[in-house]
């Protein structure tokens, strides 16, 4: 796991040497171990490495082909190396290192990008061609690991992270608003945008090519649901519990220690499961835990590590989140607000203290349909179908306006389904997961932002990815969904963030695109049924897990926000969110930000959720934009 970053010269020049050595000094804690950069007239590149095979110089980056016209720098991990090199030494290459990096220049040099069809891995590279004079920048098939851009009149950047492209001198930090609305919405500000007018994402699953004319983007692989399973289920059960067995294996690869995150949840359990099925020796674990019983899972990651003889290591976060809470969010260099970042950084931070890479069990939930909004969105559209449109969309939003009036939780979830029933399927299921209501933003917009936006709205997003979906039915349209904007957007952000923070390599073998292609072509029925979420999921992991935990109700990395604005964040947030002139004031009324916050304080409402997410967008302007 590594960290890279890298210009053109093509058509503005930039600081040379100095400029990389300022843009890997920005992304250090992602690679500690070495560092290198390459420089032509041409092409800069730079790379901070976190040695994971091959510990030897011969491992260093930025790495030569044989020939010496590909230069490449490189972050993360190829699981099928191993085999590409055996094929590639049978067509007589010969290596100079035992690296996945060198596999990668080498299946370049014969196959160009259609190399990336036969990689297997989290990755993002850069690949920088002499003799085509050409920069190829990829990157993996469901985005595990970050690429930004920054591209203005001629000049282009790129880095892991976008604190590694604002080192480089004069880059403009215009911010897109419609990006800050997208944030609000959704926690995060969903590719391909950045929250910065002139950084992009370069998307999942996709490449660019950089020449003196310019660059071109290229979409090399996608999710498709269309070719359904006519497998029985036992045969699709045993065939998804070798394919599990197979690339937890693979991801046991390394040349330094290992361990694994586990939460006590079904994933990360039957992911430990498997890598004790695997060793010779007891699986290292790690576990954060709360004071609070109703977010802690301690004590049932606890029983699984007693199950397996794992090396169990246990962490409890107590009254020292405020503390540490700036440190945590400066390694978001975008406005980042699922609270699980916490425990996150936290269980991330103990781990390294025994490994240097850990598996976790990400991936299951989108995968194979275990969020319980899936349930909520069931019986959504279960009351949906009950009524004819007409009637939803003239009676309903007066019904939700009614419900609004309602004090308390009941009101708010009243409000929100009939709001959501008004709509269709797509538009609900926005609706639903949306993390601030089109009221509350309306009430707290200032109009002169409300103006910029003019007809612009975020469920856009979540629309495009439901309607590009191919699936037979609903579900697998917002699995698809799901997969291409929360999990990349969200979940594999937060995890590359807070463990690159430790310096500490994440894989998770569900995340494998095999597993993603296999459960994609399972029926619906096999994921969800009857209620039971994970269905298929659970049936494989029935051998490993007792039934008390594996049926138990989900928890995930919960963290008790209502209580820390009114407790441990309190001061921390009141001077932030209340007490400054510019950042989350720019965008709202202040009258309205304070109206929230005393709702909350006085317990009229809880609002938590919005509350962390000003917080962290004003943590964020402050050290970002400001």
């Amino acid at each position: 796991m590594c960290g890279i970053a890298g210009f053109s010269l093509f058509n503005y020049q930039e600081g040379g040497n100095a400029s990389l050595e300022a843009m890997h000094k920005a992304i250090v804690h992602r690679g500690p171990d070495a560092s290198g950069i390459y420089l032509d007239e041409h092409i800069g590149l730079c790379h901070r490495r976190l040695s994971i095979l091959d510990l030897s110089e011969a491992g260093n980056q930025p790495m030569y082909s044989a020939n010496n016209n590909l230069v490449i720098v490189f972050n993360g991990e190829i699981y099928n190396f191993l085999e590409l090199r055996a094929e590639l030494e049978q067509q007589g290459v010969s290596f100079k290192s035992h690296t996945d990096t060198e596999v990668i220049l080498e299946l370049y040099a014969r196959e160009g990008v259609k190399c990336l069809e036969k990689l297997n891995g989290m990755f993002a590279f850069a690949l920088w061609d002499k003799t085509k004079q050409e920069l190829f920048v990829a990157r993996d098939r469901l985005g595990k690991k970050p690429l930004y851009y920054f591209s203005d009149n001629g000049r282009f950047a790129f880095a892991s992270e976008i604190k590694a492209i604002l080192a480089l001198e004069n880059i403009p930090r215009e911010i897109r608003i419609d990006a800050v609305r997208d944030f609000f919405a959704y926690q995060y500000v969903p590719d391909p945008k950045s929250i910065f007018k002139h950084i992009h994402k370069l998307p999942p699953a996709h490449y660019l090519i950089l020449n003196k004319d310019g660059f071109t983007i290229h979409e090399y692989w996608d999710l498709s649901f269309k070719n359904t399973s006519k497998n029985n289920e036992a045969d699709n059960k045993l065939q998804l519990k070798a394919l599990l067995e197979k690339v937890t294996k693979q991801r046991m690869i390394s040349d330094v220690p290992l361990g694994a995150f586990l939460s006590g949840g079904v994933d990360s359990s039957g992911v430990v499961a498997m890598m004790a099925q695997a060793s010779d020796s007891p699986v290292k674990t790690c576990t954060i835990g709360f004071d609070n019983k109703e977010f802690n899972e301690a004590d049932f990651a606890r029983e699984i590590a007693e199950k397996y003889h794992t090396e169990h290591h246990e962490f409890t976060v107590h009254q020292n989140v405020a503390e540490q809470l700036e440190h945590i969010v400066s390694f978001f260099d975008e406005p980042f607000a699922d609270p699980s970042l916490v425990p996150t950084f936290f269980v991330s931070e103990l781990a390294r203290k025994a490994v240097t890479v850990a598996l976790a069990g990400d991936g299951g939930d989108e995968m194979f349909a275990g969020y319980e909004k899936y349930t909520t969105d069931e019986i959504e559209n279960k009351l949906r179908n009950k009524f004819p449109e007409p009637i939803r969309k003239s009676l309903f939003p007066k019904l939700a306006d009614l419900a609004g009036k309602v004090p308390g939780t009941v009101g708010k979830k009243a409000k929100s389904l009939l709001t959501s029933l008004s709509h269709d399927a797509a538009m609900g299921f926005y609706i639903t997961n949306s993390m601030m209501t089109d009221e509350m933003w309306s009430n707290l917009v200032k109009p002169e932002i409300a103006k910029q936006l003019g007809s612009y709205h975020p469920s856009a997003y979540t629309i495009d990815m439901y309607n590009k979906a191919d699936g037979p039915d609903h579900l697998s349209k917002i699995l698809y969904t799901d997969i291409k904007t929360y999990m990349t957007g969200d979940i594999l952000v937060k995890v590359d963030r807070m463990s690159m923070a430790n310096s500490l390599e994440v894989r998770a073998p569900i995340l494998d695109y095999q597993v993603a292609e296999f459960a994609a072509t399972l029926p619906s029925s096999q994921k969800y049924r009857d209620g039971e979420k994970k269905y298929l999921l659970k049936e494989v992991f029935k051998s490993f897990i007792p039934d008390s935990l594996l049926y138990r109700k989900k928890m995930g990395f919960s963290t008790p926000l209502d209580e820390w604005f009114r407790g441990e964040l309190k001061t921390l947030s009141k001077s932030r969110i209340i007490q400054t002139q510019h950042g989350l004031k720019d965008v709202f009324r202040t009258e309205m930000i304070e109206n929230i916050w005393q709702e909350h304080q006085s317990r009229q409402q809880d609002h938590g959720i919005v509350l962390w997410s000003m917080l962290m967008y004003q943590m964020w302007y402050e050290r970002y934009a400001a």
